[in-house]
């Protein structure tokens, strides 16, 4: 089976390279630019990745033009900053394919000193908890790389096309029913500067989306 892998992509030309020589046989790679001003694209389209422009900044926009543009049975999402290892994705994409969860989440384990925040992990760690108090997902992170169906992301009828986006796809999963997993995998120091957790302003921000996102659907 193959897999397609939606890499959101914002100046990410220092990671790339590195990302995608790692993508493993039988995973494609969608880079979805979110309007980089360096080689992001050049460099993607070089080593053989399709490249969908997304000319609407946000995250979830990206995510979303990766996930209209994929045509796999099966899909995963990873961030394209060389935090997360490509030759650990059958780790999170396994559990769905073999039909023994409807969606899966990389639990991230810090591989070394420095490569999470403090302030990063905490925020993850609160809105974590609240997650696992309101849904029952059996989560303690809301990890970058994951797995799923398309048609069936798509059914969920995402809408938050910011930092919330993550957040929304497993809220919205829990309230239809899915079975939610999570697997561990390693988390490395990012090449370049993070747009989120690099600083305090970017992960309270991202925070803040996600918060947003879970008063809306739990409104709804």
């Amino acid at each position: 089976m193959t897999v397609d892998v939606i890499l959101p992509c914002l100046n990410e030309e220092a990671a790339l390279a590195w990302v995608l020589e790692r993508m493993p046989g039988g995973f494609r790679p969608i880079v979805v630019d979110n309007g980089s001003t360096d080689r992001s694209p050049q460099i993607a389209a070089e080593l053989g990745a399709e490249v969908v422009r997304e000319p609407v900044r946000g995250f979830g926009s990206a995510c979303h033009a990766g996930l209209l543009a994929a045509s796999a049975e099966v899909v995963c999402f990873m961030d394209a900053d060389a935090s997360l290892d490509p030759g650990q994705l059958s780790r999170v994409t396994a559990p769905v394919v073999d039909g023994s969860s409807d969606l899966v989440l990389g639990r991230r384990v810090p591989s070394e000193a420095g490569a999470w925040p403090a302030h990063a992990r905490l925020g993850n760690a609160v809105l974590a908890g609240s997650l696992r108090r309101h849904t029952g997902a059996p989560l303690h992170d809301l990890g970058p790389m994951r797995a799923a169906r398309r048609e069936a992301l798509l059914a969920l009828g995402l809408a938050d096309r910011r930092f919330g986006y993550p957040l929304e796809m497993v809220l919205r999963a829990a309230a239809a029913g899915w079975r939610i997993g999570e697997v561990e995998v390693d988390y490395l120091p990012r090449k370049g500067r993070s747009k989120v957790t690099g600083t305090l302003r970017g992960t309270l921000t991202a925070i803040s989306d996600m918060r947003r996102v879970m008063a809306e659907v739990r409104a709804g």
